[in-house]
């Protein structure tokens, strides 16, 4: 009896542990993170907590939390926050058996992590403007970042905040990179006059500019179509000097409780299945990494865009990334209006 009681009191908080909810950090947009936990569930059987955040909170929250993780899964967002999160040992090494289903972005992308990040999707930066808004103030539709720095546009430009945002940060390596260190500060200072707000989130001057309530965001393009498809008075335009794109990214979190729910998981997200399903389904316009997920048709033309030779291995990097950051914090961001 008395062994019988022992071995109950052991595998008691085995069964209760591998029953757990797997736990996903989720920075893609909220329609996409829930139509995708659904399907997961539906598909497995395995129950997950889904908690939405921006690229940039996502990763504070996992390096405060590295000591004893509560997250499962990172899914979603730019690459550069997931490589530095990599490089500071917050991820860990997996070699998905989907790996051989996607494009040599994708793979390089995992390369370049060690295997600690990999890609799941892939989109432009670039301008949308509200042409109603414009037409209203008279303020000429712009082609290029330069054009964002006429004095027309004061108080009309709209961006996320790079310490909060993945997509902030793209855009701030996006003009070092296309412009080199000096002029690029100089034309972040000169377009700080022009912006109304550094938003918290990468999707909110999407939405403003949708709205209205701001005449120009900076954002990815393909969040932009989104919301000309639902009838918002919106058109995109990648700047004509050459943008950067953000590959986004999902990661295993070091240290998880739910380590073979998190590969599957993972192995899911990288399915074209998977990615039909937050992609094409959700009137998503990125480019999906499997080779085999649908493209939506309406979905920017990557090929057609000036990409810049984007340097994600430099840009996602802890050193470089957390010195561009302050760097715009005490000279772009503290200035006054």
């Amino acid at each position: 009896m008395k062994k019988v009681f022992v071995g109950l009191l052991f595998l008691a908080p085995i069964g209760v542990e591998a029953q757990a909810p797997l736990t996903v950090y989720c920075s893609i947009i909220d329609e996409q993170c829930r139509a995708g936990v659904a399907a997961f569930e539906r598909a497995t059987g395995t129950k997950v907590t889904m908690v939405r955040k921006g690229t940039g909170e996502t990763y504070a929250q996992i390096r405060a939390e590295a000591s004893s993780p509560r997250g499962d899964v990172w899914w979603g967002g730019p690459g550069d926050p997931h490589m530095q999160a990599a490089e500071e040992g917050l991820l860990e090494e997996y070699k998905s058996p989907k790996l051989a289903e996607l494009h040599p972005w994708a793979v390089r992308l995992a390369e370049l992590s060690k295997f600690r990040t990999t890609g799941i999707y892939l989109g432009a930066l670039g301008i949308g403007y509200n042409t109603e808004v414009l037409k209203k103030k008279n303020i000429p539709e712009p082609k290029c970042w330069a054009d964002l720095l006429d004095a027309r546009f004061r108080d009309e430009v709209q961006i996320a905040d790079p310490n909060s945002s993945g997509t902030a940060y793209v855009m701030l390596a996006t003009i070092v990179q296309l412009m080199g260190e000096d002029q690029g500060f100089a034309y972040l200072k000169s377009l700080h006059r022009n912006v109304n707000q550094y938003t918290k989130s990468g999707i909110a001057p999407v939405k403003s500019t949708a709205s209205g309530e701001t005449g120009v965001g900076i954002a990815f393009l393909h969040d932009m179509v989104t919301m000309r498809v639902q009838g918002a008075p919106i058109q995109t335009v990648a700047p004509c000097e050459g943008t950067g794109y953000e590959i986004g990214a999902v990661s295993l979190i070091k240290g998880r409780k739910n380590a073979e729910a998190a590969r599957r998981f993972l192995d899911w997200t990288l399915s074209s299945e998977a990615q039909k399903i937050v992609g094409v389904d959700q009137n998503i316009y990125s480019i999906p990494s499997n080779k085999a997920a649908p493209v939506h048709a309406q979905a920017p033309k990557i090929a057609s865009i000036k990409l810049i030779n984007y340097d994600s291995a430099k840009y996602g990097s802890s050193a470089e990334r957390n010195r561009l950051l302050k760097k715009w914090g005490d000279e772009v961001k503290a200035l006054p209006k």
